[in-house]
């Protein structure tokens, strides 16, 4: 008993049932070829040619939201904050840094172009106190609840 289970399992494989794993492996072989030669042989090699989306956060407490964004490189005209309709409305354009002279480029990673991010807040906010901060690539957007829209305890009795 203990035995068999130190001999590999395609050993112990009916030989139809063995024919067919090794067509499937031939044919994922295949496709993973196949893919490697579309799109590069690792995903990092994908971002150059895709659009420019930044990363974020979005955070609550019981007083506000909290929105982080990622924005290395950018400048504070590059983009802008907007409060529209009940949705914030954070775009811009990263722009690409183009210095070729000398160099042979073996690799493109950096994403470029413009970006767009909404992220809805409906009426729960209070528009006249939104405060947006940028230090070093992160933009930090707090966005302070109505008295309505804050957390209310409820007191429990025994």
């Amino acid at each position: 008993m203990v035995r068999s289970t130190l001999v590999p399992w395609e050993a112990r494989m009916p030989l139809a049932m063995e024919t067919g794993m090794r067509a499937f492996d031939r044919f994922r072989r295949e496709v993973d070829r196949l893919m490697l030669d579309c799109f590069g042989s690792d995903e990092g090699s994908m971002a150059a040619s895709s659009t420019f989306s930044p990363q974020m956060n979005v955070a609550e407490t019981d007083k506000e939201f909290e929105i982080t964004l990622d924005l290395p490189g950018m400048k504070l005209e590059d983009f802008v904050v907007e409060l529209r309709e009940g949705n914030l409305l954070i775009s811009g354009e990263r722009k690409e840094e183009r210095e070729e002279r000398g160099k042979t480029f073996r690799r493109f990673e950096r994403s470029y172009g413009h970006f767009s991010r909404v992220i809805p807040v409906g009426p729960d906010v209070q528009p006249d106190q939104i405060n947006a901060q940028y230090k070093n690539g992160v933009l930090r957007v707090m966005l302070p609840k109505t008295e309505a829209a804050k957390a209310k305890r409820i007191p429990i009795k025994s």
